[in-house]
């Protein structure tokens, strides 16, 4: 299922001022100076998929931690403690890494933490969740259970949550989340226009990909990389949303102009089965987002057994970007404009961590 997005307009102030450069800054600041950060690699594939080149950035061995989300919920935790203090237990409900992440965030402020996880969710994040110190807590069938439990547990007994997603009256944690992951984009770059300033760690400047395939689950990433490309590259790069077709929250609800509870169908595809968007982050893509897509799971391991073949080990949720962009029907290029000039840019999410 492919959606061409009729709201797509101009980047303005407003989305500047939530997820822009000015945030990617700060969060690269913090993150220069912490002894576990360095940029990941990126793969260059020339001619992949019928296009001048492919650049998958490899998250898979971001800070030890196995993803992106080292990037966002650490950040958050980080952020939290430097506004209220510490002491205050942090707590938030995953289907995996973003737990990882705010646990690794919440051992380094010293404070405790807690993870709820459904039932779904192998028991290989369980264990590497107790290792960084987090209290465990099995709650329901799947993300969206575990989620309600943690809200819960957070309005009974006074913990901060910091969740991945954002909903009325929920937005400023899962803003610093999302501007955490920005980072990952900033590393592609060089000097900023205008400053002169190389941040740390940086390379030679790198072209402005013409088109951008971003997995997504609640869309926190997509939209964090939407805000960041608009911004710094301007109008012209194409950015397109790759859904589990067993959870399409965010091309359903930009069909129908609101956030929408998708009732979906199974998919192998565990951090991305998601049922309902972020708030914040559909209301940014409905803007900023060039065309959204829906991947079969075997779409998916069609692109790990591609990338691998390419020496880029990720899994098959970390390789949905790429699936996308190998899906893509005709029609769809087409539209896109996506060539033998095309310049393509992917985020592998993660490495091959999905056990069986």
């Amino acid at each position: 299922m492919e959606y061409l997005n009729p709201g797509r307009a101009p980047y303005t102030a407003r989305e500047r001022e939530l997820i822009g450069a000015a945030h990617t800054r700060q969060a690269r600041a913090h993150f220069d100076r912490h002894p576990a950060y360095r940029p990941t690699p990126v793969h260059t594939l020339p001619g992949l998929a019928g296009t001048r080149a492919v650049h998958v950035k490899d998250e898979s061995g971001r800070m030890g931690l196995g993803s992106f989300k080292a990037l966002g919920g650490a950040y958050a935790v980080h952020l939290l403690a430097q506004r209220h203090g510490g002491g205050t237990p942090v707590l938030c409900a995953s289907a995996g890494n973003h737990g990882i992440s705010v646990a690794y965030g919440a051992r380094e402020a010293g404070v405790p933490c807690a993870v709820y996880l459904g039932h779904d969710v192998p028991e290989a994040f369980a264990r590497r969740l107790r290792v960084l110190g987090a209290e465990v807590r099995r709650d329901g069938d799947d993300y969206e259970a575990a989620m309600a439990a943690a809200q819960r547990a957070a309005h009974e007994h006074g913990w901060r949550l910091v969740a991945d997603s954002s909903w009325e009256g929920y937005t400023e944690v899962p803003l610093d989340v999302m501007r955490g992951y920005t980072v990952l984009f900033d590393e592609l770059a060089g000097p900023w226009p205008g400053t002169g300033h190389v941040p740390p760690g940086a390379g030679a400047p790198w072209e402005a990909p013409t088109h951008v395939f971003v997995q997504a689950g609640v869309g926190g990433l997509a939209a964090a990389a939407a805000g960041y490309i608009r911004d710094r590259w301007g109008e012209q790069p194409k950015i397109i949303v790759v859904e589990p077709e067993g959870a399409p929250c965010l091309i359903e609800s930009a069909r129908a102009g609101r956030p929408l509870r998708v009732p979906g169908s199974h998919t192998d595809l565990g951090r991305l089965d998601c049922r309902e968007p972020s708030l914040i982050a559909h209301r940014l893509l409905t803007r900023l987002a060039d065309l959204y897509m829906t991947i079969t799971d075997d779409d998916a391991e069609a692109a790990v057994r591609l990338l691998a073949g390419h020496g880029v080990a990720l899994s098959a949720c970390g390789a949905a970007g790429a699936a996308g962009l190998v899906a893509l029907s005709p029609s769809g290029r087409a539209a896109l404009g996506l060539d033998s000039t095309s310049r393509v840019l992917v985020v592998g999410t993660e490495g091959p961590v999905e056990p069986k």
